[in-house]
């Protein structure tokens, strides 16, 4: 037996395996969501990593068990900031507009978990990459259904078809917004999120045809 052993829980070369995970994991999130999934394999990410190929395989199996663990590290990054936003107890416009400045935040020094989770070529016919996707898509439409109801609340209108309409914009207000950003990448966050308020400001702030009023108070 060596003289030498190592401490439980350590990854190669003395390096904690939680910590080595989690290297793998960031560089298996930026390399699938800046390539695609399709176009990226366990070599790229192991690369990026800089570690071997065969060690990422040892810890998470499959290219789809890793593309698995990524979208649940990168879920969970997202879904926090979001959460985080939704306790400040800030409601209606201004709850919409933090979580936008959130994103945008968060995004800038690692836009690829975006793309990571909208990424068409994503298998999703693999049941664990599937429910991955689909628990972290639920949690982040149900905060947005949550603070839909808020505001429309504030007007009155607690009408549940109503707000469901609303949450089906909102997120792919959301998303447009995001990916508009991605594709301007000399845009600032900061910048983005001041541009995002001129665009609410002046959304809301412009009154109704004469000629559609009638048919909304019919």
């Amino acid at each position: 037996m060596s003289g030498t052993t190592r401490a439980r829980g350590a990854g190669t070369k003395g390096v904690p395996r939680a910590d080595r995970e989690d290297q793998i994991l960031r560089a298996a999130a930026e390399t699938f969501g800046l390539q695609g999934y399709a176009a990226t394999s366990v070599a790229d990410v192991a690369a990026r990593a800089g570690i071997s190929k065969p060690l990422v395989y040892a810890y998470f199996g499959s290219k789809e068990g890793l593309l698995t663990a990524s979208l649940h590290h990168s879920g969970a990054i997202l879904v926090d900031e979001i959460e985080r936003i939704a306790v400040s107890g800030v409601v209606g416009l201004e709850r919409a507009l933090r979580t936008l400045e959130g994103i945008f935040g968060l995004l800038e020094e690692q836009p690829w978990l975006w793309r990571l989770f909208f990424d068409a070529t994503v298998p999703r016919t693999d049941e664990s990459v599937a429910a991955e996707l689909a628990f972290y898509t639920d949690r982040i439409t149900a905060l947005a259904h949550d603070g839909v109801s808020e505001m429309l609340a504030l007007g009155g209108n607690t009408d549940p078809t109503d707000v469901s309409a609303m949450t089906a914009v909102w997120m792919g207000i959301v998303d447009s917004l995001v990916n508009w950003w991605l594709d301007h990448p000399d845009e600032s966050a900061a910048a983005m999120t001041e541009r995002s308020v001129r665009l609410f400001v002046a959304a809301l702030a412009v009154p109704l045809p004469e000629s559609v009023q009638p048919a909304l108070r019919a």
